[in-house]
């Protein structure tokens, strides 16, 4: 499911998607409401879904849709990378974030990606979320908040790099399933 007000945008990411033999685009929604219409009639795995729409923005879609359909992976597509929103979509359950910057072949690896249960960040997404667990500049010298492991904030970090989740197994010699059970206490933490 496709969830943007602009045409144009869901066109174009209608004819990404749709040149993978594997993915299907079951439905395009135009602003918030529908989309969480669109989503409990046609149960996609994967919705893609903007912030800024008409009628229900996409965080508060993000959440009545987690709601209703938890198994629905949530990945978003903005051009917006405010604090405020990267953080509010996360709480509200979305598997991953992405710029409308990425090129087409990431947008599919990472529609397949939250399929497979995965959580996928931009790198400047990623970013803000390490710098919220890890201050900056000169308080910089004290411990990082506590309520992520030493294996969760190297997971990060080298998700701030952009690199893949197979990318950092291999790097840390953890195993996939193990990379991405670190980001998923990293959302939920």
């Amino acid at each position: 499911l496709i969830a943007d007000d602009h045409a144009v945008v869901r066109e174009g990411t209608r004819q990404i998607l749709e040149q993978e033999p594997d993915l299907e685009v079951v439905g395009e929604a135009a602003d918030g409401e529908e989309a969480v219409k669109l989503a409990e009639k046609l149960k996609p795995d994967v919705a893609i879904i903007d912030i800024s729409m008409p009628k229900m923005d996409g965080i508060e879609a993000t959440r009545r849709i987690k709601k209703a359909l938890p198994a629905t992976a949530v990945l978003i597509l903005s051009a917006y990378d405010d604090d405020q929103f990267v953080f509010s979509l996360l709480e509200a359950g979305a598997a991953g974030y992405l710029l409308k910057s990425v090129r087409g072949r990431e947008l599919v690896d990472a529609v397949r990606q939250v399929y497979a249960g995965e959580s996928v960040l931009h790198p400047s997404i990623a970013r803000k979320v390490l710098n919220r667990f890890v201050p900056s500049g000169p308080a910089r010298e004290q411990k990082p908040v506590q309520s992520l492991s030493e294996r969760e904030l190297e997971v990060l970090r080298l998700a701030t790099r952009g690199q893949s989740n197979q990318e950092i197994a291999t790097e840390l010699c953890l195993s996939l399933r193990t990379v991405q059970a670190h980001l998923g206490h990293i959302f939920n933490k």
